[in-house]
């Protein structure tokens, strides 16, 4: 732990010298990020010099019980070892607290994607009870939702749809739906009442900042062309849907929900910085063995996370073998239950290694 708390200590100090190089204090948006993550470290920091000034004082009582030869300094030395003592015990323990909840991404919002799998028609549907499903949780949380882009199709439901979640606390409540969540339900056109079982992949990405990726316009490709789906006669008239294509990835985004060609590319270029800001952390992460000891599941979207059974009105969340018998309430947004079991099983494991 204290290891990671002098890291955290030398990177205070950096931000303090850097936020005064005038380069930077010209450069707003690097300016800014910096401030805010200044400002995620103030309490740690402040946490920890005051838990090293204890420590500090409890070696000088210890000194003088150890030492002195006066009764009445002795006495005063111990009373006071006694009191920094438990001063030092409580501070350990509230910067454990802090660190186990520490996460660079808390505050900020989300790109999701939802795309059906295996399942036709019917993985299809479940996409688009998964969008309503986050939609009613972002809803009770006073979230906003943002439709980037979507493929819906004619039984209803969705092949695919990408959209954007701004709010409180965002990232660390959805950072979980990350995966393959299965559903085994009776279709509506099957007559024999036989259960089928169909899957959607759920990918969720931290919405990076323009200064976050440096992204060269050189290495663009932009499309633009018809789109097609909802939006009325003159939707297909005019070239408003735009595509992007990311030459050194091969990473293509294709928005055309709105109107206007400038909002659709505006929309395109925050779902590639998302996309490309995942792909330079996940290289990271496995390269740090450590940091996977501590996720719930691999964080891979291809592991399967969850399946809903509607017949036992079953949801059961196989990272952490939960089970819920509360499903109708799940897919009406109350996924509070299943989240905050997550949240702790994380916690235990962080816990672990902190302790190790």
């Amino acid at each position: 732990m204290f290891e990671k708390l002098d890291s955290l200590l030398r990177r205070y100090d950096e931000l303090h010298k850097l936020m005064a190089d005038h380069d930077i204090i010209a450069d707003m948006d690097r300016y800014q990020k910096l401030a805010r993550e200044l400002s995620s470290l103030e309490n740690i920091v402040k946490r920890y010099n005051e838990y090293k000034k204890v420590s500090s004082e409890l070696n000088d009582a210890k000194h003088i019980m150890e030492k002195e030869t006066s009764k009445e300094l002795i006495d005063m030395a111990k009373k006071e070892h006694e009191e920094l003592a438990g001063k030092k015990s409580a501070l350990e323990l509230e910067l454990e607290e802090i660190i186990l909840e520490e996460d660079t991404d808390a505050g900020r919002g989300v790109i999701m994607e939802i795309r059906a799998g295996t399942g036709g028609r019917e993985a299809s549907l479940f996409a688009g009870d998964l969008f309503r499903m986050y939609s009613k949780y972002a809803a009770k949380n006073n979230w906003k939702v943002e439709i980037m882009d979507s493929h819906s199709v004619e039984a209803g439901g969705f092949k695919e749809v990408i959209f954007a979640v701004k709010g409180q606390d965002v990232y660390k409540r959805f950072k979980y739906e990350k995966g393959v969540h299965r559903v085994q339900r009776v279709p509506a056109t099957e007559a024999s009442g036989r259960i089928h079982t169909s899957a959607v992949t759920v990918a969720v990405l931290a919405e990076a900042e323009d200064v976050d990726v440096q992204i060269n316009p050189q290495d663009l490709r932009i499309d633009v062309f018809r789109s097609s789906g909802a939006g009325g006669q003159g939707v297909n008239k005019i070239e408003s849907a735009v595509r992007i294509t990311h030459i050194p990835s091969g990473m293509v985004v294709t928005c055309q929900d709105e109107r206007s060609q400038n909002k659709n590319k505006e929309k395109a270029m925050r779902v590639l910085r998302a996309r490309l800001l995942e792909h330079i952390r996940k290289e990271h992460e496995e390269k740090i063995a450590k940091d996977r000891r501590v996720q719930v599941g691999t964080g891979d979207r291809s592991e399967k996370i969850r399946t809903y059974n509607f017949p036992d009105r079953r949801v059961t969340d196989h990272r952490i073998g939960f089970t819920i018998h509360d499903l109708p309430n799940v897919m009406e947004g109350d996924m509070d239950k299943i989240i905050e079991a997550l949240i702790q099983t994380e916690r235990k494991l962080k816990l672990n290694v902190v302790q190790s």
